[in-house]
């Protein structure tokens, strides 16, 4: 089997997350291990699912002092955001 390009990995890791609200946790594994083999930051997208059980069922908080905070509905996590003006 041969390893895709990595700007073949850069169009799948851009389509993931374009629909990742029908994916699973361990979907979200499979496709953060493929952008730290090829050393892709995912930057932003982070921010799409849960850091502890990966799943992407998040749900919004509040907003206190530029700081976000959303919280996952699979283990209750919360996460917290800086907002940039």
């Amino acid at each position: 089997m041969k390893k895709p390009s990595k700007t073949e990995a850069e169009k799948e890791i851009k389509e993931f997350f374009e629909n990742i609200k029908n994916k699973s946790a361990n979907d979200v594994k499979k496709i953060k291990k493929i952008a730290m083999s090829y050393n892709l930051p995912l930057k932003n997208l982070r921010k799409k699912f849960c850091k502890k059980c990966y799943s992407p069922n998040l749900k919004f908080k509040s907003i206190k002092k530029k700081i976000k905070t959303t919280e996952c509905e699979n283990c209750g996590t919360l996460m917290r955001w800086k907002i940039k003006n």
